[in-house]
C-alpha cells in the first residue's frame, strides 16, 4: 500500500516486471552490469519518447493510468459515495481522440445522477475542460465518463458526405396533427 491506497493493476505490473528484471541482471551479471542495462534503457526510452506517434501513445497511457486516481479524488471532493464512504469502482479506462473514456461501476446509493451533478468537481480533479456523463442504457450501475481534454472545432461548413441530410429536417408526427394517422 502506498499513501493509503491499494496499488492497481498497471503499477503491480511494471513493479514486478522491472524488480524482476533488476534481480535477474544483478543476480546473473553484476551490479555493473546492471547499471549499464539501466542506462541502455533509458537512452532506449529517450529515444522512443522523441518519435512524436510512439510519444502520444504513451502519454495517452500514462493518462488512462492516472484518471482513476482522479476520479476517485473528485469523487471524494464532491462526496459522491455510499453512506458507508465507498466510491464507484473505475473499471477501466481507454484512450480516446478528445481524451478518456472511464467505465465506472457505482455501488448501491450512487447513481449517474449524482455523477452529473458533480461533473463541475470531477473535470477539476481530472485535470480536463469536461467530463460527461453517459448511463448505460441497460443497467443503471455502469455509468461511462467521458473526459474531455481537446476540443476539436465544430465543422464551419458543409461536407460533401453531409450533403443530402444537411437541408432535411424530419417532423415529428405526434406533434403535427397533419402526418398522425387515424
Amino acid at each position: 500500500m502506498m499513501s493509503g491506497r491499494p496499488l492497481r493493476r498497471w503499477e503491480l505490473g511494471i513493479l514486478a516486471v522491472t524488480t524482476g528484471l533488476c534481480a535477474f541482471i544483478a543476480a546473473s551479471l553484476g551490479v555493473i552490469w546492471l547499471a549499464a542495462a539501466a542506462g541502455a534503457g533509458l537512452a532506449a526510452a529517450g529515444a522512443l519518447l522523441r518519435w512524436p506517434p510512439a510519444r502520444a501513445r504513451l502519454i495517452a497511457q500514462a493518462w488512462c493510468v492516472i484518471i482513476p486516481h482522479r476520479i476517485r479524488v473528485g469523487c471524494v471532493n464532491a462526496r459522491v459515495q455510499t453512506r458507508s464512504g465507498k466510491l464507484p469502482i473505475v473499471l477501466c479506462a481507454v484512450p480516446t481522440r478528445y481524451g478518456e473514456r472511464a467505465h465506472l461501476w457505482c455501488r448501491p446509493g450512487i447513481t449517474a445522477a449524482h455523477l452529473l451533478a458533480a461533473r463541475n468537481e470531477l473535470a477539476a480533479a481530472c485535470w480536463a475542460a469536461e467530463v460527461r456523463v453517459v448511463s448505460n442504457p441497460r443497467y443503471s450501475h455502469l455509468v461511462t465518463l467521458e473526459v474531455i481534454r481537446n476540443h476539436y472545432p465544430e465543422r464551419a461548413r458543409l461536407t460533401p458526405q453531409a450533403w443530402p441530410y444537411s437541408e432535411t429536417v424530419v417532423a415529428d408526427t405526434a406533434d403535427d396533427p397533419a402526418l398522425r394517422s387515424g
